[in-house]
C-alpha cells in the first residue's frame, strides 16, 4: 500500500510539473493576448464580449452539472477498474451530452436572444454584433458539450503532456487570433467570435482523435444505458442546485454590475478575471494531477490517502496562488498600467478582491472532489445551496440602495468564507475526514500563513512612494517571506524531505 501511494505521489508530482510547463508558457502568451485584445476591441466591445459570455454562462448551468457528473463517473470507473462498464458509463455520457447540447442550442437561440436584445445594457449600435456573438456560442456549446467524456478521459488516465501540448496550441492559436483581428477588414468584435469558434471546433477534434487513438472506451456507439443513465441523472440533478448558486453568484452578479453601472464596468471586471486566471492556471495544473488520484483513491476504499490528498491538495494550492498573487494585489495599479497601458476604472481594486475570493474558494476546493467521490451529493447540495442563495440578492438589496459596485465584492468575500465551515461540516459527517487534519492543518495553517507574509510587504507599501522600484522591492521581498514562510511552518517534514529530494534531482540533472 505504502509504494502504491509513494508511486502515485510520483506521479502527481511529475503530472503537476508538466501542467506547470504548460501553464508557464500559456501564461505569457495569455498576458500579451488579452493586452492586444483589449487595445484591439476597444473597453466597450471587450465589455460587451464580457457580459454576453457572462449571460451564456447562465445558460450553461444544465450543462455544467451534467459535464461534473460525467467526469466523475469517467474517473471512478478507473478507479474500479471495470472495463465493460467503462465503456457503457462513456457512451452513455456522450449520447447524454448530445441531446443536452441540441437542448441549450435551442434554448440560447430563443430566449437567450431575446434577452441580449432587450434586457442587457448594450448600445444600440452594437447589437448586431453581440447576436453574432451569442450564434457562435451557441454552436460552440454544442462541441464542448460533446468533447466532455473525451476531455474527461484524458484526464481520469492522467495523460498530463498530450493535455499540456493540446492547451499550449490552443494558447498559440488565440494569439494568432489577436494578430488576425489587428488587421481584420470586418467587424472586429464578430470576426474575434468567428475565429474563436473555428479554433474550438479544430481542438475538439484533436482531443477527439487522441482519445479515439490511446483509449479503448473512447470507441462510442450511440447508447443510452437505462441504469448509468440513472445514476448519472440522478448525480447531476442534485449537483444542478450547487451549480445554480454559483452562477447566479458569478455570471448573475456580472449582470447585476451591467443593469446598474454599464458596459466599462464589465470590462473592468473582465480584466480582473483575467489576472485571476492567470494566477489560478498553477493551481489548476495542481489540482488537475491532483483530482483523479482522490477519486480513484476513495472509490477504492483507500479513504485516509483520500483525506490526506485532499488536505495537502488545499494547502498547496492555498499556498502556489498565495505565493503568486501577493505581490499583484499589492501593486495591482502598477501591473495594470505596466501591461495594459490605460486600464479601465475600478480594475485594480476588482484585481484585489476577485484574487481574495479565489484564495477563499479554493480551501474548499478538494472537499468539493471528496464529497463528489463519495457520491451521494444530495445533502451536501440542498444544505450549501440554502445557504449560498442568499449572497445574489443581498446584492441586488444594496445596489438598489445605492451601494457601490465593490460591495458585490465584498459580499461575495464574507459569504463563501462562512461557507468554508459549512461545507467542512458536510463533508466530515458524510465521508469521516478528521477534523483537527483539515480545520487545523488547512484553515487556521493557511490564515496564519497568509497574514504573518503580509505584514512586512504592506509596511513597504505605505512608507514608499509609488514607483517601479517599490513594485520590484514589494515583489521581490512577498515572493521571498511568503516562500519561507510556506516552507518552514506550511508543510511537514514529509512535504519539506520531497521538496528537497526534488529539487536535488533538477540540480544534478542540470
Amino acid at each position: 500500500m505504502q509504494t502504491d501511494e509513494r508511486e502515485d505521489s510520483k506521479r502527481v508530482a511529475k503530472n503537476t510539473l508538466i501542467l506547470y510547463g504548460r501553464m508557464m508558457i500559456m501564461t505569457l502568451i495569455g498576458l500579451y493576448t488579452s493586452r492586444i485584445t483589449l487595445q484591439v476591441l476597444g473597453i466597450d466591445n471587450y465589455g460587451i464580449n464580457n457580459v454576453v459570455g457572462g449571460f451564456l454562462s447562465m445558460f450553461t448551468i444544465i450543462s455544467t452539472t451534467m459535464t461534473s457528473a460525467a467526469s466523475r463517473f469517467v474517473t471512478v470507473e478507473l478507479g474500479h477498474d471495470d472495463h465493460v462498464r467503462r465503456q457503457k458509463v462513456f457512451a452513455t455520457t456522450v449520447s447524454v451530452m448530445m441531446i443536452l447540447g441540441l437542448f441549450m442550442v435551442i434554448l440560447i437561440e430563443s430566449i437567450g436572444l431575446w434577452f441580449v436584445n432587450n434586457k442587457l445594457n448594450i448600445p444600440v449600435e452594437r447589437l448586431w454584433a453581440a447576436n453574432w456573438v451569442l450564434h457562435f456560442a451557441a454552436v460552440g456549446t454544442f462541441i464542448t458539450l460533446y468533447m466532455v467524456p473525451y476531455n474527461a478521459s484524458i484526464i481520469a488516465h492522467e495523460k498530463m503532456s498530450a493535455f499540456a501540448y493540446l492547451s499550449i496550441l490552443d494558447a498559440i492559436f488565440k494569439l494568432a487570433i489577436c494578430v488576425v483581428i489587428y488587421y481584420a477588414p470586418y467587424d472586429k468584435l464578430v470576426t474575434y467570435a468567428a475565429l474563436g469558434f473555428i479554433t474550438s471546433i479544430f481542438m475538439e477534434l484533436l482531443y477527439w482523435g487522441y482519445c479515439k487513438k490511446h483509449f479503448e472506451e473512447c470507441r462510442y456507439n450511440f447508447t443510452l444505458q437505462k441504469n448509468i443513465f440513472k445514476e448519472i441523472w440522478s448525480f447531476a440533478t442534485w449537483n444542478f442546485f450547487g451549480q445554480a448558486s454559483w452562477i447566479l453568484n458569478t455570471q448573475g452578479i456580472n449582470l447585476l454590475i451591467n443593469i446598474f453601472f454599464g458596459v466599462s464596468f464589465n470590462a473592468a471586471r473582465g480584466i480582473a478575471e483575467q489576472v485571476n486566471q492567470k494566477i489560478n492556471q498553477f493551481v489548476s495544473g495542481f489540482m488537475m494531477s491532483l483530482t483523479p488520484q482522490i477519486t480513484k483513491s476513495y472509490a477504492s476504499g483507500n479513504k485516509k490517502y483520500a483525506y490526506k490528498l485532499a488536505c495537502r491538495g488545499a494547502r498547496f494550492s492555498f499556498y502556489i496562488m498565495f505565493v503568486l498573487a501577493l505581490p499583484i494585489m499589492l501593486e495591482s495599479r502598477q501591473v495594470l498600467e505596466l501591461w495594459l497601458g490605460t486600464p479601465p476604472q475600478y480594475a485594480d481594486i476588482f484585481v484585489v478582491w476577485t484574487i481574495l475570493s479565489t484564495l477563499i474558494i479554493i480551501l474548499g476546493s478538494t472537499l468539493v472532489t471528496l464529497q463528489f467521490a463519495h457520491g451521494n451529493i444530495k445533502k451536501y447540495e440542498l444544505i450549501m445551496t440554502s445557504i449560498d442563495c442568499f449572497t445574489f440578492p443581498a446584492i441586488w438589496w444594496l445596489f438598489k440602495l445605492g451601494a457601490p459596485v465593490v460591495t458585490a465584492y465584498i459580499v461575495f468575500v464574507i459569504s463563501y468564507w462562512c461557507l468554508i465551515f459549512v461545507r467542512f461540516w458536510i463533508v466530515h459527517e458524510s465521508t469521516g475526514i478528521p477534523a483537527r487534519m483539515y480545520l487545523y492543518g488547512v484553515i487556521l495553517r493557511c490564515h496564519v500563513i497568509g497574514a504573518l507574509s503580509a505584514v512586512i510587504p504592506i509596511i513597504m507599501l505605505f512608507i514608499m512612494p509609488p514607483s517601479f522600484l517599490r513594485l520590484v522591492a514589494i515583489t521581490i521581498t512577498s515572493l521571498l517571506i511568503s516562500s519561507i514562510m510556506v516552507y518552514y511552518a506550511g508543510l511537514d517534514r514529509e512535504e519539506q524531505l520531497l521538496i528537497k529530494n526534488q529539487f536535488k534531482k533538477r540540480i544534478h540533472k542540470s
